[in-house]
């Protein structure tokens, strides 16, 4: 009968080697994920050696920032621009192609303070209005220079009722209806 031999107390000379190669592996730049490949240990096997030698962790930002390098820091410093500019989260997100999440993890390194929900809503309620207003300024000019309501309802994809909304909205006379003075619709003035 064969036993299994008593584990040692203290670590081999080449398992101390091992943790202090991984180590100086580690503090030049490698993750912990990268050390695992390489050796094929566990991840969980790499990190026990690294605390048992006192190895400092890096946190995920920090080993995310490290593997990326500038040009993370470059994107991360654009979206910063864009977002204080006025830009929400979704809209970053759709734009760069990435997640809200990252969006959200890249402005965190850029040192941004993130808005409030509520703040965001105000925001974007504010970009709609400008939009309905610029859009309300349009209809208005070509209602003015003749073109119908129904045309007018036709090109910007509305209701009439829509077109008659905004127009009453953007404060603009109305001719009493089926009454154009223009043919064709043509830019305005």
């Amino acid at each position: 009968m064969t036993t299994t031999p008593a584990r040692p107390t203290g670590w081999s000379p080449a398992r101390q080697r091992q943790a202090l190669d991984l180590a100086a592996r580690y503090r030049h730049g490698e993750t912990v994920r990268e050390l695992a490949t390489a050796t094929g240990l566990s991840r969980a096997t790499i990190l026990n050696r690294l605390r048992m030698v006192d190895t400092p962790m890096r946190t995920a930002q920090q080993t995310r920032a490290r593997r990326q390098g500038p040009d993370r820091a470059r994107l991360a410093n654009q979206l910063r621009t864009a977002y204080e500019a006025g830009s929400t989260v979704t809209a970053l997100a759709e734009a760069h192609g990435l997640s809200a999440r990252t969006v959200r993890r890249l402005l965190g390194e850029a040192g941004t303070v993130l808005r409030s929900s509520a703040e965001t809503r105000r925001l974007t309620r504010a970009g709609h209005e400008a939009e309905r207003r610029r859009q309300m300024d349009e209809l208005r000019r070509w209602y003015e220079a003749g073109v119908s309501v129904p045309a007018l309802a036709a090109v910007h994809e509305c209701s009439p009722s829509t077109v008659y909304r905004l127009l009453h909205r953007a404060g603009t006379t109305l001719r009493p209806r089926g009454r154009t003075i223009a043919g064709p619709a043509t830019a305005p003035p």
